[in-house]
């Protein structure tokens, strides 16, 4: 019993130490999230499992435009094993750096943060593994290095465990 109690009280402290998007607030050069994500994008990426491994590598191109406040970003995925995927996000601009986002892989609508050079994600991913799908809980940070640049860490967990990252570096065409 003490045991749960001890990791309760972990995952707790855990949350608390978090940062925040408004603490880059400062940071140059500023995103422009409806800027940065228009045209065409490529990133290349790797996930690690919680031990560090790297399990998979990918690439993906995306698609990406705006009409007002509502953008799609169209991503096609081409794995390390051949194996192929499709995520097309829409998102809306919902004001004070804020934006809202669905994809059909995931649950219910993510949540994303923008401020100065940073834009948080969270949003729950409908994972498939084998024959089950698992919903997982995934924090995206993405930082802008320069107009063309943006490095992203994903951290993913169920039930506040952690179950690896995702890494990956887009490029603006």
């Amino acid at each position: 019993m003490k045991i749960f109690a001890l990791l309760g009280m972990a995952a707790l402290c855990a949350g608390c130490s978090a940062p925040a998007p408004d603490q880059y607030a400062s940071q140059q050069p500023r995103l422009d999230v409806q800027r940065y994500f228009n045209g065409t994008l490529d990133a290349h990426g790797m996930f690690q499992d919680r031990s560090g491994a790297v399990v998979k590598r990918f690439v993906v191109v995306m698609h990406c435009q705006w009409q007002g406040d509502t953008g799609t970003l169209d991503e096609d995925f081409t794995y390390s094993d051949g194996t192929r995927q499709k995520r097309v996000w829409t998102l809306h601009k919902a004001g004070d750096g804020s934006f809202t986002a669905t994809a059909p892989d995931v649950v219910g609508t993510a949540h994303g943060v923008a401020a100065g050079n940073a834009l948080r994600w969270k949003y729950v991913l409908a994972q498939p593994v084998g024959d089950k799908v698992y919903n997982v809980d995934m924090e995206d940070w993405m930082f802008l290095i320069d107009d063309k640049v943006m490095l992203n860490r994903t951290a993913m967990s169920k039930f506040g465990v952690s179950l690896g990252s995702v890494t990956l570096s887009f490029s603006k065409r």
